[in-house]
């Protein structure tokens, strides 16, 4: 039986992802208390062979010891994944605002910030043996949905998924890459009075780079690299696999970079996704 733990942050998109894994075909219990944990796998492990449940900080045991042992004297044909999505605080303070919610640690009389920065702690054991990490901090709910379906689809197919994904410097560097790309080097067509106010998807910009020796360059070397790779990643049954491709404000380098890569792994058979974090904004 394949078991995903989805945890995370209040507000980071939990709920979003249980949705998601419901879709996909899994028996989905939200919220379920840890002491009930071996009971509720016992009682379906012969009825359904996919199962997914949300764990937060509301149903958190005060010993994490006893948090542990509960996952790990599961049945051993119990396959467990944790799927741990969070976001940073100012996105969790903004989201809180906007929907006007309480914190579920707002009983302590906390600040929010703070009730966010115990919350961190306290599911710490379960963050650090995350099978997949997202950070929603940029992702629409649509974009979250997507990268859900696409890292348990991608398991369960044997293939790896490829984002890659441009960012700007200047806006911190994604906190879920796998590898990180420095364009600042290359050619810049900010300074182009005609060029400043594209994109990198834009046709001039592409004319801009394909002339640019240098571009060339590193787009070989990168595509190099990641083809010598690639396969050991396959084989070391991972599922999912972020490219990040940065420049200083995300807009021209980074975006170039990351749709042409895409096109070339995507002409090879390989899957992809593009998102551009910046662009989205």
């Amino acid at each position: 039986m394949q078991l995903i733990i989805v945890s995370g942050r209040s507000g980071s998109g939990k709920t979003i992802a249980l949705r998601v894994l419901e879709d996909l075909g899994f028996y989905c219990v939200d919220n379920l208390p840890i002491a009930l944990l071996s009971t509720l796998v016992h009682s379906v492990l012969a009825q359904y062979d996919r199962v997914a449940i949300s764990i937060d900080v509301r149903n958190l045991p005060e010993d994490s010891q006893e948090l542990l042992e509960s996952i790990d004297f599961l049945p051993a044909e119990v396959d467990i994944e944790v799927l741990f999505i969070d976001a940073d605080d100012q996105t969790l303070l903004q989201r809180f605002g906007e929907t006007r919610r309480l914190h579920p640690l707002s009983q302590k009389q906390l600040p929010l910030l703070e009730a966010l920065q115990l919350e961190n702690r306290l599911l710490d054991p379960i963050a650090v043996r995350a099978t997949w990490r997202i950070d929603s901090s940029h992702l629409s709910l649509h974009q979250l949905s997507e990268e859900v379906s696409a890292r348990v689809l991608g398991k369960a197919s044997k293939q790896v998924v490829i984002v890659f994904q441009s960012f700007g410097f200047k806006h911190g560097v994604p906190k879920d890459a796998d590898f990180v790309f420095d364009a600042r080097i290359l050619p810049n067509p900010h300074w182009n009075p005609e060029l400043k106010l594209l994109t990198g998807q834009d046709e001039d910009v592409k004319q801009f780079f394909r002339k640019e020796s240098l571009v060339t360059k590193y787009l070989l070397q990168v595509e190099n690299f990641l083809a010598t790779w690639l396969p050991y990643f396959r084989r070391s049954n991972r599922s999912y696999l972020t490219i990040a491709m940065g420049c200083t404000g995300g807009q021209h380098r980074s975006v170039y970079l990351a749709e042409t890569l895409a096109e070339q792994f995507r002409s090879e058979g390989t899957h992809v996704q593009v998102r551009h974090r910046e662009l989205s904004k």
